[in-house]
């Protein structure tokens, strides 16, 4: 570092002497000092907002809860006056007990099953036009799109709309699940909430997480899972700051279903031994079968929903054509009707011969695609799991009935068929595992189901860009966060990427000594921004070669004379990431960079160019393909004879 010095004053019009205020932002010249020199915020992990968002985020779990039961109910009460005629199953003294989800396969309608889902397809058609079209769908790809486009502001009357649409769909038949819908609700208790309180975004967008997560938990009794989830699918990101109080959230909505209803699995099946090496490569084997099914659903959902765009007639009627599809499918075989959450059981518990695997798989694939591809209010989990699970049934009793020796627990493999579908249509890889593990509790089925999903994860990511969460988004020109990489700019430090060679002022030095060393043109004099020191070397500011060439400003003044505002600086220790953040906070190209132990020492300048640098070099590095250990023989020099 060095002064320029330099003592001929050019001859120069008589100009005023007044501060200016286009330098980069400087320390004042009422006495140099850096007591008011703009440093980063300090960066932390946490703050004590998470301790008030996890309060919040611990109520939104309870209201999350009854809010499931509550759509439990309704999907019950109108499941039995729609196909039973009555309500005594839900309401009164012989109501069943516990969490259920009353089945319509049971009904005694015969043809007439087929008018009864299309009721409930046009009531969630007239709710969407005068309502929110937003109630469409499963709600997922809404609550991502809200988060990544909006800040997280879900409209409130979503938080009555969803579930009500979504019980009249469900409950009159349509072979939806209801974890979709009380996701999408508890996301919109979260963002309401969010948007009544003073928050900021990201702690609305966490409210939002914590909602729809302890909605999902409350119907499950999966708090990893649905925590899982919305890292996955929401958050896009894995810090304290929105673990913490979303695990809360899931903790205490599951502490209500167990006080509740008890802590039974929802899924349970008998217990299975640990496979063998050759039954593990057969699980393997089934999730990557089922990974190519999950790309055929995906592509057929939307494939669905682009022919109905083309259909002639309004929007509104879309979801009964789709439901008077469902129901005929219903009339044909019953218990591809509501939820069905009972021929999950089945299916885990083997009770389907193949004959029914085949067709009840078949019909409820058909009648679900079409259902939710017409824009019914329904989820797709539970209606997946029956696919996949069916799915990896077959492929189960194939692999037994062709290799005998190898022994296929049938349980098992619809286990890993049903998560294995969801992680290839959803690439939620983790919070399939998870689920299937959580509402089993069979520890036996943790490595089939890692190795059948994780096969599935990757057709599904060879063979399709977008998921079945992603797709209706996209096409709105949506980009959604497909990985969680490290912040390679949180890991350099600014030390290592700032200028050390740098030019520096003397605030002493006249307009004219300056002007005439950076007419010389020599190198150090091509910067655009100089550093200023006093006598003793202590920063003082930065000023622009544009302040400095500046004609307003006459040829006397001293260069400490024109700082007017304090400096803006960075200290050897920080980030790039938080040096970019106070760039971009204090509206400035350059900052000043000081000692982390002298912070009156001037080190260095960082400026915009040093932090694209280093990027450069990351993105060298990960396309950079070197062999550091080479085999092979080596030749040895010849020794002198």
């Amino acid at each position: 570092m060095t002064n320029p010095d330099t003592s001929k004053p050019p001859g120069q019009a008589d100009v005023r002497t007044v501060g200016s205020t286009d330098a980069l932002p400087v320390a004042p010249a009422l006495g140099l000092s850096l007591d008011a020199a703009q440093m980063p915020r300090k960066s932390t992990l946490v703050t004590h907002r998470i301790l008030l968002i996890s309060v919040l985020a611990i109520a939104l779990g309870a209201l999350a809860a009854w809010a499931a039961q509550l759509l439990m109910f309704m999907i019950n009460v109108i499941t039995d006056l729609a196909f039973y005629g009555r309500v005594s199953d839900v309401i009164g003294p012989t109501a069943r007990e516990g969490s259920f989800v009353l089945s319509p396969a049971g009904n005694q309608l015969g043809a007439w099953v087929i008018l009864i889902p299309a009721i409930g397809g046009l009531l969630a058609g007239i709710m969407a036009r005068w309502g929110s079209r937003a109630i469409q769908g499963h709600g997922i790809p809404e609550a991502m799109e809200q988060i990544l486009t909006n800040e997280s502001n879900i409209p409130a009357r979503m938080t009555w709309l969803k579930p009500v649409s979504s019980a009249f769909a469900i409950g009159t038949g349509g072979p939806f699940g209801a974890e979709g819908p009380i996701i999408s609700t508890g996301g919109a208790l979260g963002s309401l909430l969010g948007q009544l309180l003073h928050v900021t975004a990201n702690e609305r967008k966490v409210l939002l997480a914590a909602g729809a997560a302890a909605g999902m938990a409350a119907v499950f009794g999966a708090p990893v899972a649905s925590l899982v989830l919305a890292v996955e699918l929401l958050l896009f990101e894995l810090r304290p700051r929105s673990l913490i109080p979303v695990a809360l959230a899931t903790v205490t909505a599951v502490g209500i279903r167990y006080a509740t209803y008890g802590a039974a699995p929802v899924f349970p099946m008998p217990n299975v031994a640990e496979p063998g090496g050759m039954a593990l490569i057969s699980f393997v084997l089934i999730g990557a079968v089922v990974g190519f099914a999950s790309v055929w659903v995906t592509k057929a959902v939307y494939g669905v929903e682009d022919l109905f765009a083309k259909l002639p007639i309004h929007w509104m009627w879309w979801p009964a054509i789709g439901a008077l599809i469902a129901g005929f499918i219903g009339w044909i075989e019953p218990r591809t009707l509501g939820v069905g959450y009972d021929n999950i059981d089945a299916l885990v518990q083997g009770h389907f011969g193949l004959t029914v695997l085949l067709s009840f798989g078949a019909l409820k694939f058909i009648s679900w695609v079409i259902a939710l591809g017409s824009g019914t209010s329904g989820g797709t989990l539970a209606p997946l799991f029956m696919i996949g699970g069916s799915l990896g049934a077959v492929v189960g009793i194939g692999i037994n009935h062709w290799l005998p020796g190898i022994h296929v627990n049938m349980g098992i493999a619809a286990l890993v068929g049903m998560a294995a579908i969801f992680a290839g249509s959803s690439r939620a890889l983790l919070t399939a595992v998870v689920f299937a593990f959580e509402t089993t509790r069979q520890p036996a089925a943790l490595l089939p189901l890692l190795g059948g999903c994780t096969a599935a994860y990757l057709i599904s990511a060879v063979m399709m860009r977008n998921t079945i969460m992603t797709e209706k988004i996209a096409r709105r020109g949506v980009r959604v966060p497909s990985e969680y990489a490290a912040d390679y700019l949180d890991q350099v430090t600014v030390g290592t990427a700032c200028a050390r060679d740098v030019f520096s002022l003397r605030a002493d030095q006249t307009l004219a000594e300056v002007r005439r060393w950076l007419s010389e043109g020599a190198p150090e004099a091509q910067h655009q921004g100089f550093p200023v020191v006093d006598a003793s070397g202590k920063v003082c500011g930065v000023l622009t070669r544009r302040s400095l060439l500046d004609p307003q400003w006459h040829y006397t003044l001293t260069v400490g004379e024109l700082v007017t505002r304090p400096p803006v600086m960075v200290k050897e220790s920080h980030s790039l990431r938080e040096a970019a953040d106070h760039m971009v906070a204090e509206q400035v190209g350059r900052l000043i960079v000081v000692s982390q132990t002298a912070p009156h020492r001037l080190v260095g300048i960082l400026t915009r160019g040093d932090i694209l640098s280093a990027h450069a070099r990351r993105l060298r590095e990960a396309r950079l393909k070197d062999r550091h250990i080479k085999l092979g023989k080596h030749r040895h020099p010849a020794s002198p004879a």
